[in-house]
């Protein structure tokens, strides 16, 4: 059974699958930080979400089809979450969210290196992530160029020149 919608406004709709505090974190921390398994996606919570409100979202993000779930072949009772396709197509959204959140916010150095390349990369930046992303999580072939692991250098970089 599915709920009625307040009105065919494609705004209100996002904002209806996505604009709880912890949807897109969950989705951001799958995305940039490969956290495929619930245990990874609460140790590893920079914001500290809940037990209780980790599964509630995971719950809703894959009934609303931005996850699917499949069983973990290494361990019989751990899930591994993927992005789908349309949560994979929030790249630029999360992209131009990071841009403003450097802007307008009083964002940390650590945490703003990846926005600050995901802009400066633009759409062609994105597109590639995407791409990777694809190959994750959708078992797409495997791009040469890995968006991940240039943002995940960034990231170290900052944090090795702050100590």
């Amino acid at each position: 059974m599915t709920k009625p919608i307040r009105s065919g406004c494609p705004i209100n709709l996002t904002l209806e699958t996505l604009g709880d505090r912890w949807s897109l974190i969950v989705i951001r921390d799958i995305m940039f930080g490969n956290r495929r398994h619930y245990r990874d996606l609460l140790n590893h919570s920079e914001e500290g979400i809940a037990s209780n409100i980790l599964a509630d979202r995971l719950k809703k993000l894959v009934d609303s089809g931005l996850l699917s779930t499949s069983p973990d072949p290494t361990h019989k009772q751990k899930t591994i979450y993927s992005l789908t396709e349309p949560a994979i197509q929030l790249v630029p959204l999360l992209a131009q969210m990071g841009a403003w959140g450097r802007r307008f916010t009083p964002a940390t150095p650590e945490l703003s290196i990846r926005a600050q390349i995901l802009e400066d990369g633009g759409p062609k930046m994105w597109g590639a992530f995407m791409t990777e992303l694809r190959s994750l999580h959708l078992g797409h072939k495997v791009p040469k160029r890995s968006i991940i692991k240039e943002l995940t250098d960034a990231y170290k970089a900052v944090i090795k020149q702050q100590a």
